[in-house]
């Protein structure tokens, strides 16, 4: 992920910047303000701005005038009880700014989170650059034969080396043919000046979803945490889980107690259905309970004996 001088000098310059302010800021957060941390092979994420804190989730909850309360246990206390209940309105009076780089075809599935701001880059006003996106030979796999949008096997030898073969050599030459029919230099000037370009906004059509685009993201906190308990769980695709991943470390950095609660409650608990509760407290009570009584589906059977930790 290099970054050109130009966007490393505006980072520095950002950084160098202070101002006082009444409002909250998080330490710990401000040590990585605006700085990208990599993610897949030319992609980045970072924090641009945030809003808030714990103790502001703690004064929204109990619309107090002071920003918590001077014990850390009873803030902890209270956010466990507001995660463990449900309680999504505190947690949305926190906000954070992302700015993120990814492949286009990742970005068609974050844009499914339809509750947060975003401004993506434009290829109607500006020309993408040549990077696009090529799984690690660790990430290419075949078709998984019992999940329709998951991966089996990883493709071996000749088999592998011919796919990572495919996608360079398509990415190169789409890449190719979108410069030639822009007919521009980097600084918009016609390359061949007997020749007329392409519109920006048709010539981008010939690009491949693995091309990187880039957006501003802008998000509550409460949905936030949506978007990670679905993209940083381990069924998730993993180009889009990576992204998740490093927003989980700044969210740790960001609101400490609630990511501890988050951890607890989301990451780490599990949603039972009523008839699977009914299951459970048959074995509970020591009963032996098969699948074709449970009055549950399959799946569902096999979900919730993996949750249970047992042999389905």
């Amino acid at each position: 992920m290099p970054l050109t001088p130009e966007q490393q000098a505006e980072i520095e310059r950002l950084r160098a910047e202070t101002q006082p302010t009444r409002r909250a800021t998080v330490p710990a957060l401000e040590e990585i303000l605006y700085q990208p941390v990599p993610v897949l092979d030319h992609g980045f994420v970072r924090v641009i701005d945030y809003m808030g804190d714990d103790a502001a989730v703690v004064q929204a909850a109990r619309v107090s005038y002071g920003r918590g309360t001077k014990r850390v246990s009873e803030d902890r206390g209270l956010i466990q009880y507001l995660m463990r209940h449900r309680h999504t309105t505190p947690f949305e009076m926190c906000e954070i700014k992302f700015h993120v780089k990814l492949p286009i075809f990742v970005a068609r599935q974050w844009i499914r989170h339809r509750t947060a701001n975003v401004n993506e880059y434009s290829a109607r006003y500006s020309i993408l650059d040549k990077e696009f996106y090529v799984p690690a030979p660790d990430q290419l796999a075949a078709q998984s034969t019992v999940n329709r949008q998951g991966r089996g096997d990883l493709l071996q030898g000749k088999e592998a080396a011919r796919v990572l073969s495919l996608l360079r050599e398509d990415a190169e030459r789409v890449y190719a043919s979108y410069a030639e029919m822009l007919n521009e230099d980097e600084t918009g000037k016609p390359r061949d000046p007997a020749k007329q370009g392409l519109a920006r906004e048709l010539a981008r059509m010939n690009l491949s979803l693995n091309f990187y685009t880039q957006w501003y993201w802008k998000t509550d906190l409460f949905n936030l945490m949506n978007f990670l308990a679905l993209r940083a769980d381990r069924h998730a695709q993993f180009e889009i889980r990576v992204y998740a991943d490093a927003m989980l470390k700044m969210m740790e950095r960001w609101v400490p107690i609630t990511s501890e609660a988050f951890y607890q409650y989301r990451m780490g608990g599990a949603h039972i259905s009523e008839k699977g509760m009914a299951v459970v407290r048959r074995l509970l009570a020591g009963e032996k309970v098969s699948h074709a009584e449970s009055g549950v589906s399959k799946r569902e059977w096999t979900e919730l004996m993996e949750t249970l930790g047992r042999d389905a």
